[in-house]
């Protein structure tokens, strides 16, 4: 079934039908062309949201960024800001492959549309003007007709007439003759022109109007297959970003599987740990009594064990800083306004920095030597001597980084020595030495009564105010070689350490050590040596692998 068959006489039909057709087609294009600005200020209002809620400093300088929930939050955010990409690319391919080519489309359209109406609408002209030409032929040959048979009455008269003379006679007979002539001719134009006009006519109806109609349907047709692909471009550009919204959605899912508390808690640890000893017992002043008053087991400056008390506010009051109102301090090079902690990590931060920039200017000097030598080899390549200057500068910034690195080595040795002395401190001021490690001997921790006995004498001697020479563990008094156990693990020795304290072991920078037990958050790990010996070594200057 076609147009042109069965809706021969509905030309203002189709006219209002692809009139409307094409209307829709403008009205989806203004649709999706709104669609993508919805599009492109959803992302606009999504990406702003991502910078107002993204943190303000560097992750390096943001000591909250160590924390997992953090990292989430910042995951979570970028995998936002991802998804507003997404949402930019589907209002880009709607504007580019619906709006722009639709848009193109519906013009060609309508200028098509045109054109055929145009056509048929000359036909109807023409065919219109053919039955205006029929029409006065025919007026024409009824009125010759008329005033033929007026003429032939008027002379058949005269002729009957006695009183009409001979001349008045021939000419009214001439005249009829005439008319008659006139009649005769306009019937024939009348069915000459009748003729014409069928013919006309059925070419209007049968070939030509239908042939128009045809193309208008093949016209509506192609416009509607190309709006139905625009509609299913509306639905692609949506699933070709799918995939990646899936995968932003995933990683927030991740990002949230990612928070762990316990570590945080280790992190919150590791940031603010301040490697200080905890204070001591605040001591009892006895203003009320004379100054040579001889001690008795009644009086208040002496404990029930029999030991006098020691005096010394001064001690007191300095390790009970976290009470005390904070001033102002004021920031070092070496660190050492920070707490004992806090400063050897900041030390050995700067240690790796200063190490990488070392190597960096060591490998520059390398490249430059041997950019040298292939100039001087090779003369047209470049001047040697241009490259000294740069040689001499890189030589002068490897001395000056071997001089910061010795520097903060020493910085850093001290560092340890201060954190050692605080931890045998504490150790030492406490009547009951603290658990020893899982792994140690077990008679370093009272397996017999002698030892018991030693170790409650040592507790009861006054502290020493030397921290260098007290030892980390006090316990450890034995050979570790009495109880070996297996390894958990090895490591590598990432920096030189003289392990001069009691309980800690000395090592050389790259050698492999078997792990025997791993950092319980003090900042120590148990290591063996292959030549022999156990012992304790910093954790942060161990490369750790576990079994």
């Amino acid at each position: 079934m076609d147009w042109g068959t069965e809706l021969w006489d509905q030309f203002e039909v189709l006219e209002r039908h692809t009139q409307w057709g094409l209307d829709l087609l403008d009205r989806y294009v203004k649709f999706v062309k709104e669609r993508t600005e919805v599009e492109q200020a959803y992302a606009k209002q999504l990406r702003s949201l991502v910078k107002k809620y993204l943190p303000k400093r560097p992750a390096k300088d943001d000591p909250e960024s160590k924390f997992s929930q953090q990292q989430s939050f910042v995951q979570i955010l970028q995998e936002v800001n991802d998804f507003a990409g997404q949402r930019e690319l589907v209002a880009e391919n709607l504007s580019v492959h619906v709006c722009l080519e639709l848009a193109k489309y519906s013009q060609e359209m309508k200028q098509e549309r045109k054109m055929h109406f145009q056509e048929g609408r000359r036909a109807q002209q023409q065919l219109e003007s053919g039955f205006k030409q029929l029409e006065n032929s025919k007026r024409k040959f009824e009125r010759d007709c008329r005033e033929a048979e007026k003429a032939a009455q008027t002379a058949e008269r005269l002729d009957q007439d006695i009183n009409a003379t001979k001349a008045d006679v021939e000419k009214a007979k001439q005249q009829a003759h005439l008319r008659s002539h006139m009649a005769e001719e306009s019937k024939n134009e009348y069915a000459a022109q009748l003729q014409r006009f069928n013919r006309d006519q059925s070419h209007f109806y049968f070939s030509q109007m239908p042939q128009i109609f045809d193309k208008l349907q093949d016209m509506d047709e192609r416009r509607a297959t190309h709006l139905g692909a625009g509609y299913g471009l509306l639905s692609e550009a949506e699933l070709q970003v799918v995939p990646i919204i899936a995968k932003c959605l995933e990683g927030m899912k991740v990002a949230a599987d990612a928070v762990d508390a316990k570590n945080d808690s280790q992190v919150l640890i590791e940031l603010h740990k301040s490697g200080f000893a905890r204070p001591g017992d605040v001591e009892f002043e006895d203003f009320s009594q004379p100054m040579n008053r001889a001690p008795s087991d009644s009086s208040l400056g002496t404990p029930s064990d029999g030991r006098p008390e020691l005096r010394g506010s001064g001690r007191s009051r300095a390790k009970r800083w976290p009470f005390g109102k904070k001033n102002k301090t004021v920031v070092t090079e070496d660190f050492s306004h920070l707490p004992p902690e806090q400063q050897r990590k900041r030390l050995q931060q700067q240690l790796e920095e200063r190490n990488r920039e070392l190597q960096k200017e060591v490998d520059q000097r390398e490249a430059l030597k041997k950019m040298k030598d292939v100039y001087e080899k090779t003369p047209q390549m470049g001047d040697p001597a241009s490259l000294e200057p740069r040689i001499t500068e890189t030589l002068n910034n490897i001395e000056r980084l071997k001089l910061e690195v010795q520097k903060y080595e020493a910085w850093l040795a001290e560092a340890e020595s201060r954190v050692l002395s605080n931890r045998g401190d504490s150790l030492g001021r406490h009547t009951r030495p603290p658990d020893p490690p899982a792994s140690a001997p077990p008679d370093s921790s009272s397996s017999n009564n002698s030892g018991s006995q030693d170790n409650k004498e040592s507790s009861e001697e006054p502290l020493s105010e030397e921290g260098q020479d007290a030892p980390i563990y006090t316990e450890f008094d034995e050979d570790f070689e009495e109880e070996l156990v297996s390894p958990i693990g090895h490591c590598v020795a990432i920096y030189h350490f003289e392990g001069s304290s009691e309980g800690t072991i000395s090592m050389a920078e790259g050698e492999d050590l078997s792990l025997m037990e791993e950092d319980k958050g003090d900042g120590w790990t148990r290591v063996r040596r292959k030549q022999g010996g156990e012992g304790y070594v910093p954790t942060s200057y161990l490369r750790v692998t576990l079994n």
